[in-house]
């Protein structure tokens, strides 16, 4: 159960939804018919060791509502009070996505992420106003809003979510907390606009690592997440760190050095796939097992991760001077911890 009332979710975040979010992708058995606890708590282990505050618990990989509240508990076992969760609301409707996220309110998840299912298809802000208030309406944990343009809601207005539309959200739900802002992915315009306009009310987030640490040098950014940072170990958490506590330059020099490693990300995964708006998630396993962590095999449908991929992402931490581990990747698929 979440620490907060629903009516002070605003306030909690303000106080506690600081620092950085990592992503963990479940952990499967052999044959992908069970989740795979050792490696899932071994992963939980592993964000806490690099210094994230938060993880997003990746529900976009096949997983049922069940599964994820076990995902969850574990996860809340494994970290106690040493880690908050995102529940990611990324089921395939908005009927199981409120099923899920009552099922992870019960085993201990924080904090909403909203995503919007694959088929939810709206043609006017209306739909997409209705569909997020019986969202929030229906949990008590505080929710984190998403505008990207993944969920082809630039039909409606060329921003996805426009300041006009976020603020009726903001006056209909007041627990929505956060603002995870990507309007214009790749650019910046989005996140600028949404910190012009609601930075004293929300969270306003920067998930994106390459433009969050330049921009503190302008922008009072408190949290940045939830994102896929922890394959470059405990860099982010400390970058971000020293740019919130007025180190920018000593933040900055490390971002410089892991350079490489942010170039063989983009060139290897991008944030999502052209065409598809598609993320990789194998892509991201991969990255992961690089950094120690369990990796494996994931439920279809899953993408493919070609050999010229795994080698550049390796190399980009080798480059970087970031660890990196110097097991085969035929381990890969195999796991850590294989059950």
């Amino acid at each position: 159960m979440a620490s907060y009332q629903k009516k002070d979710a605003r306030a909690w975040a303000k106080q506690h939804l600081v620092g950085c979010s990592s992503v963990t992708i479940p952990s499967y058995s052999a044959d992908l018919k069970q989740l795979n606890e050792k490696g899932i708590r071994h992963d939980i282990e592993r964000v806490i060791e690099m210094g994230f505050s938060y993880t997003l618990l990746c529900s976009e990989v096949a997983i049922t509502a069940e599964e994820n509240a076990l995902f969850t508990a574990w996860a809340r076992d494994t970290a106690g009070d040493r880690l908050g969760l995102f529940f990611h609301a990324a089921f395939d409707t908005l009927e199981e996505n409120i099923r899920a996220v009552k099922l992870a309110e019960q085993a201990g998840a924080d904090i909403v992420l909203l995503s919007y299912p694959t088929q939810f298809w709206p043609t006017s802000e209306q739909e997409i106003f209705d569909y997020t208030k019986k969202f929030c309406d229906a949990t008590d944990l505080a929710v984190m809003l998403f505008p990207i343009p993944l969920w082809g809601f630039e039909r409606v207005h060329p921003a996805g979510m426009s300041v006009a539309f976020v603020r009726r959200l903001l006056d209909a739900c007041p627990n929505i907390v956060s603002i995870k802002a990507e309007q214009g992915f790749p650019l910046v315009a989005g996140l600028c606009e949404m910190y012009q306009h609601f930075r004293d009310e929300v969270v306003i987030s920067c998930p994106i690592e390459g433009d969050a640490l330049p921009l503190m040098s302008l922008m009072n950014l408190q949290f940045s997440g939830t994102s896929y940072t922890q394959w470059m170990g405990d860099y982010f958490p400390k970058a971000f760190n020293l740019a919130r506590t007025g180190k920018w330059d000593e933040a900055m020099a490390l971002y410089w050095q892991v350079q490489p490693a942010r170039q063989a990300a983009g060139a290897a995964t991008a944030a999502y796939i052209p065409g598809t708006n598609y993320i990789n998630r194998t892509n991201w396993k991969y990255m992961d097992w690089l950094a120690g962590f369990n990796g494996g095999p994931l439920r279809g449908p899953a993408m493919r991760i070609p050999d010229r991929w795994m080698k550049t992402l390796r190399q980009g931490l080798v480059a970087s001077e970031l660890p990196v581990t110097t097991d085969h990747d035929r381990e890969f698929m195999v796991g850590r911890f294989p059950c």
